[in-house]
């Protein structure tokens, strides 16, 4: 089947032409017929059911329940939720369930949504291909040996399988925009602080930003509206637009706009057929009206290098906090309490956490802290001055989400340097602040190619409809 609009179900519901209970059977049905993908990681499906009970039967009453009512959704495994565990994909967490739900969550409940399933991730959201998992790798909807992009691989691939009309993940360091790109599905970064990190487990806490994947923009335009707004709970959170974020009468704003293609994005190491998607991209925009130029930003180059400091610097204190002492994994029969600390480690995080604890611990040593930390930060505020400088001429910056289509399963899994490369074009946004999205543009060998547009801080309603002109064009 193929989901209507999320309004669409919304309002179907609220005339009782569909039920909200029938919604999440449909979803839940989805969820097995796709099983082999291995989206996901858990159902609570008894939570689920009831509260699509509740929805109807306040419908019934003459109720309002809300822009979401009966509209069912997934969310990234790291998202606190009731019904069942938060696992973040490790197995440090394994049997974790949360004591309080995430302020997105609820937000999306109290406007009607409902939560039908977790969705498989890289472990704690290290990773750019979900094969970081703890449990299983998830597949790319497009070609089973593939890999769906990461972090938040399985919400990606569970919207791409049409299994919801969209799920919750988390961008880090471009973890919702690069599975929209391998996926073929929209993936929406906002303004670092527009949503409430509240309840959701940690992993770089200063470019963390909770985004929606979707099958179009005025789906994530709504969920984003949703979802955005101070939260007393998070104290790095901003308050939202006064317009909100929802596409009501969209209107196109090509012919208006000034965009500037980032040079940087479109240099060596991009595919072929990636390079022909974009320009390609860049012709129906300037076909449409816009003023498109080359701009350069010459510290992009070293984005991946700061992020790659700052992120795991920030991940080994995060993840400080699991010990085996309070929650979360425990190692058993030790002999004492300096043995269950290291064994509760040892066995609880995978690889991969382990490698980005000890880069994050030397980098903060005090005797590398001058050497990597401090002159990472010096870097990510040229950086964050260069993106300023670039609007004050642009409106708009643009360029392909990723270098390349959907890898193979395995490929890269044996070097993490060729892994941090899928990341090249992402993470500047991350370490910046600012808005990007990724926007289906076409495809090469067969497989989705994202187009990534980035937008002035706090400028996502105007992100949200020039990427809304762009797919009206297609």
């Amino acid at each position: 089947m193929s989901w209507p609009s999320i309004d669409e179900i919304a309002a179907s519901v609220q005339s009782g032409q569909t039920s909200a209970e029938g919604n999440v059977k449909q979803a839940l049905q989805e969820v097995e017929k796709h099983k082999d993908f291995a989206a996901i990681i858990s159902v609570p499906m008894e939570r689920a059911l009831k509260r699509a009970e509740e929805i109807d039967g306040r419908i019934k009453q003459g109720e309002r329940v809300g822009r979401l009512a009966g509209v069912p959704f997934i969310a990234k495994d790291n998202f606190l939720t009731f019904g069942g565990r938060t696992t973040a994909a490790s197995n440090m967490l394994k049997e974790f369930e949360a004591p309080y739900q995430a302020t997105a969550i609820e937000k999306l409940e109290l406007e009607g949504a409902i939560c039908v399933a977790k969705a498989n991730l890289d472990a704690w959201a290290h990773g750019s291909s979900t094969e970081n998992s703890d449990f299983f790798t998830t597949k790319n909807p497009h070609d089973k040996t593939r890999v769906p992009g990461g972090s938040s691989g399985g919400s990606a691939a569970a919207v791409a399988l049409d299994i919801v009309p969209f799920a919750l993940g988390t961008d880090t360091g471009g973890s919702v925009r690069l599975p929209a790109s391998f996926c073929g599905v929209v993936g929406y970064k906002p303004t670092y602080g527009l949503i409430s990190r509240s309840g959701i487990v940690a992993m770089a806490s200063s470019t963390d930003v909770v985004g929606p994947l979707t099958r179009n923009i005025a789906d994530a335009a709504l969920v984003m509206d949703v979802m955005s707004g101070k939260d007393a709970m998070d104290s790095t959170t901003i308050e939202k637009d006064s317009n909100g974020y929802e596409i009501r009468n969209p209107k196109s704003e090509i012919r208006k706009a000034k965009i500037g293609v980032i040079k940087e994005y479109m240099g060596e190491g991009l595919e072929p057929g990636v390079r022909t998607v974009i320009d390609q991209a860049i012709k129906k925009l300037e076909k449409a009206g816009a003023n498109i130029s080359e701009v350069s930003l010459p510290s992009l180059s070293l984005a991946l290098a700061v992020y790659y400091i700052v992120c795991p610097a920030e991940v080994s204190s995060n993840l400080a906090r699991y010990d085996g002492q309070r929650y979360g994994h425990t190692a058993r029969e030790t002999k004492n309490l300096e043995d269950s600390y290291f064994l509760s480690r040892q066995q609880g995080f995978g690889t991969e956490a382990k490698r980005r604890i000890m880069i994050g611990t030397h980098v903060l040593s005090s005797g590398y802290y001058d050497a990597y930390y401090k002159k990472a930060q010096k870097v990510r505020t040229k950086i964050i001055n260069e993106f300023a400088k670039a609007f004050q001429l642009y409106d708009f910056l643009l360029g392909p989400t990723a270098p390349t289509v959907a890898f193979k399963i395995g490929a890269k899994t044996g070097n993490p340097l060729q892994m941090y490369l899928s990341d090249i074009l992402l993470v500047a946004a991350n370490v910046s602040g600012n808005p990007a999205i990724s926007i289906p543009a076409g495809q090469s060998q067969g497989l989705p190619v994202g187009l990534q547009i980035i937008a002035p801080q706090r400028a996502d309603k105007q992100l949200l409809e020039i990427a809304k002109a762009f797919e009206e064009l297609n």
